[in-house]
């Protein structure tokens, strides 16, 4: 089996750059948990990571906004944000565009998706990575999901990516993790910034530890953007890695840190 390790996390851009601000026992509990994580997915020796995340147009606004697109660079660049906000210095990290062309091409036999062979990771990817494969030495495969400008795809759609994901991990000879990126609830550049619908989060993590397909694909975007802010559409990165890894899910963390501006999750799946 092609596909190794499986999991989501946040990628507040707060995480790391407003760490100091936040409560230092809080704060290291969930970068320890973070941490934990990268540990985890070093131990499953991924030849590869597909990170799943919805920028924050970085790279795609409304005059070109795809559903869905992958990464097939040789390098990319980040973060895009400065570096003394973010936390995070500028870097080159590696990509694989041969694998990238083989994913693609599997992919686009059931769901329709662009490819870009330039690519500037922002806070969305570059985040997780900090703590993930902190020494940006893996090869990545960026990927991202429109969840920043309607119409949005529907949940079922992005359920149908992760299979087509699974699918072309599983016809590779390399061995690749699978991260998706987001949330949960957040309401980011709006004057409700900080603010945490912490049982919204908490039911959503229960359905996907529980990879409960019907439970998860039966949120409308309105319920949505009503109890989780516009930043809760990026539940559709959890979702696509529900699919391809097929679960259960285990949460490591996912607490409530309004200094951060989110529930701040940490959680892996088993690949079934």
């Amino acid at each position: 089996m092609s596909l190794v390790f499986a999991g989501v996390c946040s990628h507040a851009p707060g995480i790391t750059g407003r760490a100091h601000l936040a409560d230092p026992a809080v704060k290291d509990a969930f970068h320890a948990a973070f941490h934990g994580m990268g540990a985890q997915l070093a131990t499953a020796r991924p030849d590869a990571v597909i990170i799943i995340a919805a920028e924050h147009f970085a790279n795609f606004f409304m005059n070109n906004m795809p559903a869905y697109a992958i990464g097939m660079a040789e390098q990319y660049e980040g973060p895009i944000e400065d570096p003394a906000w973010l936390g995070i210095e500028k870097r080159t990290i590696p990509g694989n565009p041969d694998l990238s062309r083989r994913i693609i091409t599997e992919v686009l036999q059931t769901v329709d998706v662009a490819f870009a062979e330039e690519w500037k990771f922002d806070h969305g990817i570059m985040v997780p990575l900090h703590f993930l494969t902190p020494h940006f030495s893996t090869d990545i495969i960026p990927v991202n999901i429109n969840c920043q400008g309607p119409p949005l795809t529907p949940l079922h759609r992005a359920w149908a990516f992760g299979e087509a994901l699974r699918r072309a991990c599983d016809k590779a000879p390399e061995r690749i993790a699978i991260i998706g990126t987001g949330g949960i609830s957040h309401w980011p550049a709006t004057p409700d910034s900080g603010k945490i619908n912490w049982e919204w989060d908490q039911q959503f993590m229960d359905r996907w530890c529980r990879n409960d397909k019907e439970a998860m694909l039966g949120y409308t975007d309105a319920e949505t953007y009503r109890d989780g802010g516009q930043g809760g559409f990026e539940i559709r990165t959890f979702i696509s890695v529900a699919a391809a890894a097929r679960g259960p899910g285990r949460v490591l963390y996912c607490e409530p840190i309004p200094i951060f501006a989110v529930s701040c999750t940490a959680a892996t799946m088993e690949v079934l």
